[in-house]
């Protein structure tokens, strides 16, 4: 066996390092060796960083890239996004925003490398993961699968990326030196013939320069192939994630793949941010060990127009803002973590290096205070109607963004009644004879209005807004507006389905202003368009101070420049100098809900932590709420081990519930504090039960001002986030205890444990699990 394997592994390293003829000949190579990455044959470490041409104005491009090649990066990593570059069946994209090829050839000017992250599935915080929503039209489509329909368009995809890009290849002439291989797939599933396949689409789309795969540490098994290389994604502590890729690849040159230096923003959740000490002493030793590394994000940009994603579970769509807490922030400009690397990374240049000036930054201006003058009503400009008898999602009506109108005529008096309608994705604003009634919101599970009374004849509105469909996790299948049904519950508990719909698919793109909207003077609180204008000597760039305003988008002189929501974090938009005009810029605002003043201005800085809606709403645990444990029966106790390791704890028999308790008793360190990253049960033949239905029923303690620890993160699938008990301002002793409600009674045989990966801060050590039918006391 260990003849056979050395022989793979010589055959994968040959492999890696032949291309086939060049379509333009070229003396340049890039190869995999067994200690390292080898550059026309010498040894070579990376120093990447990532930055997605689809978040920065193409006038910009330039300058960010000669901003990375200041900092000390010798390549950028670049995502593609397959909803941009073909946005309906067989139509592709490679035009302004959406033109890699130019962004590849800049980069080359600028004296960087490119890796290349094709997809078909990308993530990084996109609508949908980077797939185009028109995959969900249908039905029963199994998406990172062998579906024969997935994997039919994952290859007229990939030949279209290859005829575009593969000629671009270092071996070609070009500047492209690794091609990605799908992304991060060991967090979604296991099947590693799925991953061959999208290989070999590439291969035969024309990539011969290296492929491979990232995962982060603990889900690295699920895809690693003997034939495909394999770099590790972490936020720190790169010795102990180094040893995983290490467990699963003996040999070859260590990468880590995606290295945070920050995080990204969710609404309704405090502004990330990363310790600049702590990324460059991990950074540091990723130097000295001469292991390459991609720093996730060195720019991170602006999800323009539609394009921020969501995760699920819990349900929590991204702000548009991306600027990551990044090295180079939003607008371009450096930062204290940019200046720190630079140096540290002048400490370790390769021979024939030298680090160029810094680029200055482009000019800033500010905006004086103005406001909308015009309104046009977004009942009074509805696109043509459909009727349905059944309510149907949005992409059954052809539609991919935006939002959607469902009315109806109620046929009964009735009081007291729920309007119950389930499965909203995302928001409902609900409507009684054009009066508005409720709000329903995803992120807190939100499915029943109550009515105090309805009368036969009364028109029924909901209006469902799409927030960016999940872009990580077990819920990509996300369709958008109302995906299951309506249901009026009376007071004696009798349901009846809602039929006899009159629909109006509100089509927002990224590109345009709705066209033949019908603005007047005036004013509203009802869903609207509102119109203004601004006069400027000079364009710069500039932040838009939206705070005054609800929950919509924002276009400028036709640019969508994204979503914004009073809850915050965020409460400015980067509006970049290129999308504006000296004399008359004109704004137009689509407000769900009206707030306000309603003025705008323009920042020279941007707003980024600002919540309004309050921290203490948000915690799982009530006001004077204490969990009572005294009478439950343990199920287990024992201890973790210390260190980032995925554990596994078995029980010596299989419980039965629908409530876990996890009681920490103490920590490794001796602090006061708790944390776990995530947390898995496991069924009775030992493997994972779905997390789909998990409700977090209490938690004793949740850092929410300080960092977004809250207990919703330890089934979020992102290693990186994580429980945490307070630490600012108090910091509550043990014992910590988090209750999980799973939805139904499951037989549970175990559970995986996964620690903090950054930091020992908050690791368990002694701990008692009690798994329970009903609710624990005072719950």
């Amino acid at each position: 066996m260990k003849k056979i394997h050395l022989l793979l592994l010589v055959c994968f390293y040959c492999t890696l390092a032949i291309a086939q003829p060049p379509q333009v000949k070229s003396t340049n190579t890039f190869a995999i060796g067994k200690e390292s990455f080898l550059l026309n044959g010498k040894p070579f470490v990376i120093r990447c960083g990532e930055m997605h041409f689809a978040r920065v104005p193409r006038e910009y491009w330039q300058h960010r890239l000669q901003m990375a090649k200041a900092m000390g990066l010798n390549t950028v990593c670049a995502y593609l996004f397959w909803n941009v570059h073909e946005p309906k069946p067989n139509e592709f994209n490679w035009n302004d925003m959406a033109d890699a090829a130019a962004f590849c050839k800049l980069a080359q000017e600028a004296g960087l490398y490119v890796i290349l992250r094709p997809g078909p599935y990308s993530c990084a915080e996109w609508e949908f993961g980077g797939f185009p929503w028109w995959l969900l039209k249908k039905k029963d489509i199994k998406l990172r699968t062998q579906d024969p329909y997935y994997l039919e368009r994952c290859k007229i995809y990939l030949k279209e990326v290859g005829r575009v890009l593969a000629p671009l290849q270092i071996t070609n002439g070009g500047n492209i030196i690794m091609t990605q291989v799908e992304n991060e797939y060991g967090s979604y599933g296991n099947d590693k013939e799925y991953i061959g396949k999208i290989r070999d689409y590439l291969v035969e789309a024309g990539f011969t320069i290296p492929l491979f795969t990232c995962d982060g540490p603990s889900q690295l098994k699920s895809d690693v192939r003997d034939d495909i290389f394999s770099v590790v994604n972490f936020g720190g502590n790169p010795e102990e994630s180094f040893k995983y890729l290490r467990n699963i690849r003996a040999e070859g040159p260590l990468m880590c793949g995606e290295f945070y230096p920050g995080w990204f923003d969710s609404w309704g959740t405090k502004h990330h941010m990363g310790a600049t000490g702590g990324v460059v002493k991990d950074i540091k030793y990723m130097l000295d060990h001469k292991a390459s590394f991609s720093i996730y994000m060195a720019h991170g940009g602006t999800s323009f127009g539609l394009w921020s994603g969501a995760n699920c579970p819990p349900f929590l769509p991204q702000t548009s803002s991306y600027d990551y807490d990044a090295p180079i922030s939003e607008a371009g400009w450096t930062t204290d973590k940019f200046y720190a690397l630079r140096k540290l990374f002048g400490q370790y240049l390769q021979e024939g290096e030298t680090l160029p000036e810094v680029p200055a930054a482009n000019p800033m201006i500010t905006i004086a205070p103005f406001k909308t003058t015009e309104v046009a009503p977004l009942f009074s400009n509805l696109p043509a109607s459909i009727n349905s008898v059944q309510i149907k999602n949005m992409e059954e009506f052809d539609q991919g963004y935006g939002a959607i109108l469902y009315r109806t005529k109620l046929t009964a008096d009735a009081k007291n009644v729920d309007l119950n309608i389930k499965e909203v994705h995302d928001l409902a604003y609900i409507f009684i004879n054009g009066k508005k009634m409720a709000t329903l919101d995803r992120r807190r599970n939100e499915s029943v209005c109550k009515l105090a009374s309805i009368k036969n004849g009364d028109v029924l509105d909901i209006l469902v807004e799409a927030m960016g469909r999940v872009n990580y996790g077990g819920h990509l299948h996300d369709r958008k507006g109302i995906t299951q049904g309506v249901n009026i519950v009376d007071a004696n508990g009798k349901s009846k389905s809602v039929e006899n719909w009159q629909v109006f698919p509100i089509e927002l793109n990224n590109n345009s202003i709705p066209a033949n909207l019908k603005f007047t003077s005036g004013k509203t609180d009802m869903p609207a368009f509102h119109k203004g204008t601004f006069t400027i000597s000079k364009p710069g760039d500039t932040y838009l101070d939206v705070s005054q305003w609800g929950k919509g988008l924002v276009w400028v002189n036709g640019h969508c420049l994204g979503r914004f929501w009073n809850i915050g974090p965020t409460q400015t938009m980067y509006l970049p100098g290129p999308w504006l005009k000296e004399g008359s810029n004109e704004v137009v605002l689509l407000d769900y809900i009206g707030r306000g003043k309603k003025g705008l201005q323009g920042l020279e800085k941007p707003i980024l932590d600002s919540l309004t809606e309050k921290v203490e709403n948000k915690k799982h645990r009530k006001e004077g709420q204490t969990l009572d444990i005294s009478n439950a029966q343990t199920t287990y106790e024992g201890s973790f081990a210390n260190g980032i390791n995925q554990q596994t704890i078995k029980f010596s028999s299989t419980a039965e519930g629908r409530f876990f308790c996890i009681e920490a008793l103490n920590s490794q360190n001796g602090r006061p504090y708790a944390s776990i990253a995530e947390l898995y049960l496991l069924d009775e033949k030992g493997k994972e039960l779905p997390r789909s239905k998990w409700k977090i029923a209490y938690a004793d303690s949740e850092e929410l001002s300080g960092e977004d620890g809250k207990a919703d993160n330890v089934f979020d699938l992102q290693s990186t986030s994580i429980w945490h008990t307070e630490w600012q301002g108090k910091a509550p002793k043990y014992p910590h205890y988090l209750v999980i409600d799973l939805g139904s009674n499951q037989k549970i045989s175990g559970f995986k444990y996964l620690p903090r990966q950054d930091a020992d801060n908050g690791r368990i050590k002694d701990y008692k699990i009690y798994i329970t039918n009903t609710k624990f006391k005072g719950l």
